[in-house]
């Protein structure tokens, strides 16, 4: 009986593992950019959109995280999905399309299928100009206000952030300084430095981004990484 049981036992795990094996993988790619009239938006990793797909039991929605460069690549099942953002996530607002979807993307995906994602943000980093000396690095940065009707916000501050690799964020950095924004009087002309720290391992570079922190908005807007001499 023992024997009997243990044999059962074998082939149940057997008829799984056939069946796990035979489980279909998704295998098509949805791939883009989150675009500000077709300039990529630059982001701290680990901000994401959500697609939800009806009709598979239990909804929910699958994330898909963003890159600081504003790119995003998700390996999926064919069929229909929306595309959102979680609500109050990013540096800008989405752009409602109509009443009736407002600011949801629909999307049919049968095979691999690039998907650009207008935004409207509050604020873009027009020009950020480094320069780098033994332990210090220095920016001139220029920023444009974007939302300027009953939506639009101030700056909270601008930060320059230093870090050893091209990982740069409020997270991964080796030296911060920030400005508050009450305190800039032209967008136009911001100077922020910052001292470089001993870096051991010696190095005689370092990555620097400008960041930029919008009042009652979480997710900051940056530059793009930039490889400073020093």
């Amino acid at each position: 009986m023992k024997s009997h049981f243990i044999y059962l036992m074998a082939l149940s795990a057997l008829m799984f593992s056939c069946a796990k094996d035979n489980f279909t993988e998704p295998k098509s790619t949805l791939s883009g950019q989150i675009l500000y009239k077709g300039e990529p938006i630059g982001m701290e990793s680990g901000l994401g959109m959500q697609l939800w797909q009806p009709g598979f039991g239990k909804l929910g929605a699958i994330n898909v995280f963003v890159d600081p460069k504003g790119s995003y690549s998700a390996i999926l099942f064919n069929g229909n999905y929306k595309v959102v953002f979680p609500k109050g996530r990013g540096p800008f607002r989405t752009i409602e399309k109509d009443a009736t979807s407002k600011d949801t993307l629909y999307l049919s995906l049968g095979g691999d299928q690039k998907l650009d994602v207008e935004v409207l943000p509050y604020y873009m980093i027009r020009t950020a100009n480094f320069s780098g000396s033994e332990n210090k690095v220095g920016v001139l940065a220029k920023l444009e206000k974007i939302i300027t009707d009953a939506n639009a916000k101030d700056v909270e501050r601008v930060s320059l952030y230093i870090s050893k690799t091209q990982h740069v964020s409020r997270a991964v950095n080796i030296g911060v300084t920030d400005v508050d924004g009450a305190t800039i009087k032209d967008l136009n002309n911001i100077i922020i430095s910052t001292n470089v720290p001993a870096i051991v391992p010696t190095q005689d570079y370092v990555y620097a981004r400008v960041g930029v922190k919008i009042k009652d908005v979480e997710d900051m807007i940056f530059s793009p990484v930039q490889k400073i001499d020093l």
